[in-house]
């Protein structure tokens, strides 16, 4: 794997423009067989400005690639057992394959109670319990978009994480904690740090593979990073930064998925292929 001054860029908006084209394909074949597209379904609370813009964004990718989409927007005033209830009926409702319930939802909404009243067969998203430990254990079901598209990405430039330590800096529910234990089904050694780790830099310079997913910018230096490692920047922030450092990380690494262009393209590009993955199970058609 070549390392110092000649790292491989991973190149997540190619490899993402590919999947959504095999994922448009796929649709096709759907609407004709079953007489209508595979359909994902949004639900927005309030009008936080990122989500909008990533909602927008969503929608365009599946207009894009022959998907129905459709937007349920509710006031920031909702309260939790309303946003339920719009996500127990479209659990319901059989022209819907895939839920997305945006987030953060407002404050005074429970979002984990919202995220359970997604029916299993449609958690595209990968963010309910019982989705998380249907991954856990090995079993049918959806994983997190981005920890799925991390896994995609080390799949396309041939990295096998068997036998290797890969540390995972950041535990949230939706991708620290998954992207461990994806990494973990893959035979790999797994190591989660956090902030109450102690000599974070020690810990990262025995990785073979760090998935930084932190919520800090920069925070990974470049000497914090084992020679010919694999890196995986999972932070984003105005501006293309993310939690490493690439100009530094670049010195040391083999493998770089960088911000811009890394894992963020194929967050939705998994979110659309597992939506036409929901549809096919739904309607025996896979």
């Amino acid at each position: 794997m070549p390392h110092g001054t000649n790292p491989t860029i991973m190149d997540g908006a190619a490899l993402a423009r590919r999947l959504l084209e095999e994922t448009a394909a796929r649709a096709l074949r759907f609407e004709a067989r079953v007489g209508r597209p595979p359909c994902l379904t949004a639900i927005l609370v309030g009008e936080d400005p990122a989500s909008m813009t990533y909602v927008r964004m969503k929608r365009a990718r599946c207009r894009d690639a022959g998907l129905d989409s459709r937007l349920v927007q509710l006031q920031a005033t909702s309260t939790t057992a309303e946003v339920v209830r719009i996500v127990r009926a479209l659990s319901e409702d059989p022209n819907v394959d895939g839920i997305l319930l945006q987030h953060p939802v407002p404050r005074h909404v429970d979002e984990r109670e919202a995220f359970e009243a997604i029916a299993p067969a449609k958690d595209v998203d990968g963010v309910t319990a019982r989705s998380f430990a249907a991954m856990a254990l090995g079993l049918p079901g959806f994983s997190p978009c981005t920890p799925a598209g991390i896994m995609r990405l080390l799949d396309e430039y041939g990295v096998q994480p068997e036998g290797m330590h890969a540390v995972v800096i950041g535990r949230s529910p939706i991708l620290g904690k998954p992207v461990g234990m994806l990494l973990l089904a893959r035979d790999a050694t797994v190591t989660y740090c956090h902030s109450h780790t102690r000599d974070l830099p020690s810990i990262v310079r025995n990785a073979d593979i760090v998935v930084a997913a932190v919520g800090h910018p920069n925070l990974v230096a470049g000497s914090w990073l084992k020679p010919a490692s694999v890196v995986i920047d999972a932070g984003y922030y105005p501006g293309g930064v993310g939690d490493v450092n690439t100009e530094e990380a670049l010195a040391t690494v083999g493998l770089i998925a960088p911000v811009p262009g890394g894992v963020g393209p194929m967050t939705i590009a998994m979110l659309l292929s597992q939506t036409v993955d929901a549809a096919e199970r739904r309607a025996g058609t896979g």
